[in-house]
């Protein structure tokens, strides 16, 4: 042997130390034992989990410094694999602006337009330093770092499920700077040719699909189901956002082109990709992003679904996550969904325009899978104050309308948005129409009858409100609760007779604001629930979606969230809806974005709403039936004593997508005044029901 092959052996030697060195690989959390498998060739790293229908996926990453991150992702049986999509690199686009913590009430501002002010748009850079794979539950995850973006720093983390050909890329980023506000692009670049087409469905619910030209430039795409799909000559990869968490709240639903392809996107991506993206103006109103407090851990993510068949197979796999797009039937519950400014009255009806047989906004919400649609009609349009000829009139409409809109499927239920006597801003719901005026003259009668109409109020002040909603056994409560206009409702009034009646339901939650550290939504309104359960009143809090204009075109899923009310049957229109009414004030409802639902919750045998006999050492049994689409994270047991609150949480990490289980804990809460219950998905879609109180 030559000296010269000796230095060449050597050399190899070298490098091959020196590439296997570029990065530390930790495994001591990953289960060898489990569903999933891990491999390590040099700088290549394969992971395989089932994925449901007796097939497993395959990921391969490559560590090595300039590869890209996924070298390979295929889907198979044991026997033969199909190349999916090879040579991809997860992608971010972060925008980073300010935060206005000083004018209203610190991060739970909606009124902000952070666009507006300086912001900035940087691509988050991979350093693929260390790897760390873990088995958690049901799920392997893959976390790479280290990854930097401006001052936010963090690591990559690939979450595999377990019985699902599906995968979620997260970029996990935080920042030490106060009042950040973000919002993030991603998707799936390549610099190699290997996809041949790319397919989504467009806003009119149709298949469309285009051949891929790798040297055109990347277009934003307005479409419906959030999702975009890649096929190769193995099989379809289609990537889409979090159903709900992804869209950060706005007055409109507008579909703002949620989605791209192309090459170079934003003249800040290299290679052709496809992906999922944020319009930075939002819909030009008030625009929030998201919050990114210091030093939270903010979960910049999307999910990838592989197939092995065509691209409208993998559609429909994705559309099956959110029940493509609707809520569905579940025995013993009616479908309700809260506070809409259609303006349909204003807009149309009294404007003298055309009046469509069927509207759009009626065909949409059936579409939805709504039983029930509480309107915020007259939302600063009309004559809520009088005069008395032009105030009849426009309600007089209203309830035509709704009569007429209404059938055996579909209850189209008058409401507004009063914003009068109170404080802050409230909404009502009558358990029929009922004619008031929102003024009284001095010594104008309370209430008279009209010819035509019957009963007629007119209210001065909020003992008058009072008394009409005890009087027409109505509900109030409080819209969009400690932001937008009830910075301060419903706390400034807790001690006013209107909030402590029965008449005053409690509030409405939404998920506002935005914050991608949460693994549930709406933390605003649950916090809030939970401290009006410490007041010491009995009262309840109602999904709201708080949207303006309503067409099939717009991105309405995302923005949407649904109460199922414990009914048998939908009222009919002319017969009054009192049911609903009573429901909505006793407790008999959940709410939910629509992937979790509980189908039977009991507390001792008990539901929300009533009364709970503690067992005699103090605990309580809880029987839970839920089920899912997206694997679940958790349930939540949430307590209170008067004082503090209280969290048991009950981890289910174990859980696969699309499941159903009846389970049953055993709570300890002596010393309890109340208690409720949340159920939340990875994608952190969930349920939560009312209030059981404890003796």
């Amino acid at each position: 042997m030559n000296l010269r092959y000796l230095l060449l052996l050597a050399l190899v030697a070298m490098q091959i130390t020196y590439t296997q060195a570029q990065f530390k690989l930790n495994i001591t959390q990953f289960n060898p034992k489990g569903e999933a498998t891990l491999t390590r060739e040099n700088n290549l790293i394969e992971i395989t989990w089932p994925a449901g229908q007796q097939k497993f996926g395959k990921a391969q990453f490559d560590l090595s410094p300039s590869g890209p991150l996924l070298k390979r992702i295929a889907l198979g049986t044991k026997a033969k694999f199909n190349i999916i999509s090879e040579d991809l690199d997860p992608a971010f686009l972060l925008s980073i602006g300010k935060r206005d913590l000083l004018s209203q009430n610190g991060w739970n501002i909606f009124f902000d337009k952070v666009p507006s002010r300086p912001f900035k748009t940087v691509p988050i850079l991979l350093k693929k330093a260390t790897v760390d794979v873990k088995s958690i539950g049901s799920r392997t995850v893959v976390t790479i770092g280290k990854l930097t973006a401006d001052r936010f720093s963090g690591k990559l983390e690939v979450t595999f499920y377990n019985g699902s050909p599906l995968f979620n890329i997260a970029a996990v980023m935080s920042i030490d700077v106060d009042a950040t506000a973000i919002v993030y692009d991603a998707g799936l670049t390549s610099k190699t040719e290997k996809w041949n087409n790319v397919s989504w469905i467009n806003t009119g619910d149709e298949m469309n699909s285009t051949p891929v030209n790798y040297s055109d430039s990347a277009k934003n795409l307005s479409v419906k189901y959030r999702t975009i799909a890649a096929r190769s000559n193995g099989g379809t990869l289609a990537l889409f956002p979090a159903p709900h968490q992804y869209f950060y709240p706005l007055d409109e639903a507008f579909n703002l082109k949620f989605v791209w392809h192309g090459k170079g996107y934003r003249n800040m991506l290299n290679g052709y990709g496809i992906g999922i993206r944020q319009e930075l103006e939002g819909d030009r109103r008030f625009v929030p992003w998201f919050n990114a407090p210091p030093r939270t851990h903010q979960r910049l993510n999307f999910y990838c679904l592989v197939s092995d068949a065509a691209d409208a197979v993998a559609l429909d796999a994705v559309k099956k996550f959110t029940n493509a797009d609707r809520y569905v039937k579940l025995p013993g519950f009616k479908t309700m969904s809260s506070h809409f400014h259609n303006e349909f009255i204003m807009n149309v009806v009294l404007a003298g325009k055309p009046v469509p047989d069927k509207p759009e906004f009626v065909e949409v919400f059936k579409r939805l899978g709504i039983d029930m649609v509480h309107l915020g009609e007259f939302h600063y349009t009309a004559h809520p104050r009088g005069p008395d000829s032009l105030r009849l009139k426009e309600l007089k409409a209203l309830f035509e309308q709704c009569e007429r809109l209404s059938d055996n499927n579909f209850l189209l239920i008058p409401g507004e948005e009063p914003n009068e006597f109170f404080g802050g801003h409230w909404l009502q719901i009558f358990p029929k129409p009922v004619y008031w005026v929102m003024s009284r003259q001095k010594g104008q009668p309370f209430v008279e009858n009209k010819p035509g109409l019957g009963k007629v109020y007119h209210i001065g002040d909020k003992n008058d409100m009072l008394k009409l909603l005890e009087d027409e056994q109505g509900l109030a409560w409080t819209a969009h609760p400690r932001t937008k206009g009830s910075v301060n409702a419903p706390d400034i009034y807790n001690h006013e007779n209107f909030y402590k009646s029965d008449r005053f339901m409690g509030a409405a939650w939404k998920a506002i604001p935005a914050d991608l550290s949460h693994p549930r939504l709406g933390k605003r309104a649950l916090d809030l629930l939970d401290d009006m359960n410490n007041w010491g009143e009995k009262k309840t809090m109602i999904a709201e979606a708080d949207l303006f204009t309503v067409t099939p075109q717009n991105e309405m899923y995302a923005h949407m969230n649904v109460n199922y009310m414990m009914l048998d049957q939908l009222p009919k229109y002319n017969e009054g809806w009192k049911p609903v009414v009573e429901a909505m004030q006793k407790g008999k409802f959940f709410s939910t974005t629509g992937e979790v639902l509980m189908h039977e919750l009991k507390v001792n045998g008990k539901s929300s709403g009533e009364t709970v006999k503690l067992n005699a050492d103090g605990t309580v049994d809880i029987r839970l039936k839920l089920s899912w689409t997206f694997p679940m994270n958790f349930v939540e047991i949430i307590t209170g004593d008067g004082e503090k609150v209280y969290r048991e949480k009950i981890d289910l990490m174990h859980t696969k997508a699309f499941g159903e289980q009846q389970f049953q804990f055993r709570s300890k809460v002596k010393g309890g005044k109340w208690l409720r219950v949340e159920a939340w998905d990875s994608a952190a879609n969930g349920a939560f029901s009312q209030t059981f109180y404890l003796q």
